[in-house]
């Protein structure tokens, strides 16, 4: 069996509860949207003891704000209602661990193309917390910008920590 087989088998499981509660509403019942890593070790919904349905989570490599992340909070304040965006990036990302450059370097030497898109590698995670909140504040798509928030999340003990977003 595959891992693909193995989690769908999982998922039937999980289904029969989803259909037993009566679904889960689309909108966040919290009015936040929350960009996040996708490290497995980070559990956005443990973390920030998050039930079902109440938030936006956005999750790529490092939790980097991109096109497609503001793309997607434009979607979640305007068409879905939330208010208020949380930024998490954590210890130990392997976001840290090359430069840009190595990467569309070791892309195109194993490929023949190079990438069009940035990896968005990063060498500090509160220097890049506070990049991540100066684009989606300076974004006009996203209206509500006031409580943008960032935080380094301590994979050794699981606390998050606020980045001051206006040190520079």
């Amino acid at each position: 069996m595959t891992v693909t087989e193995a989690l769908l088998t999982r998922n039937s499981d999980h289904s029969a509860e989803v259909r037993a509660h009566g679904g889960l509403a689309a909108k966040g019942a919290q009015k936040v949207a929350v960009v996040a890593c996708m490290d497995s070790r980070v559990d956005v919904f443990a973390n920030l003891r998050l039930a079902p349905g109440e938030a936006h989570v956005i999750r790529n490599a490092g939790g980097v704000v991109t096109e497609d992340t503001i793309r997607s909070l434009t979607i979640s304040q305007r068409l879905m209602g939330t208010e208020e965006i949380i930024l998490i990036h954590h210890t130990d990302c392997g976001m840290l661990s090359f430069t840009d450059e190595e990467l569309r370097r070791t892309l195109e030497e194993e490929t023949g193309t190079r990438p069009t898109w940035e990896p968005g590698a990063f060498t500090d995670l509160a220097d890049d917390i506070r990049r991540s909140v100066a684009r989606i504040k300076s974004s006009p798509f996203i209206p509500h910008t006031d409580a943008v928030r960032g935080f380094i999340l301590d994979l050794a003990t699981g606390r998050l920590a606020e980045v001051d977003a206006a040190r520079a």
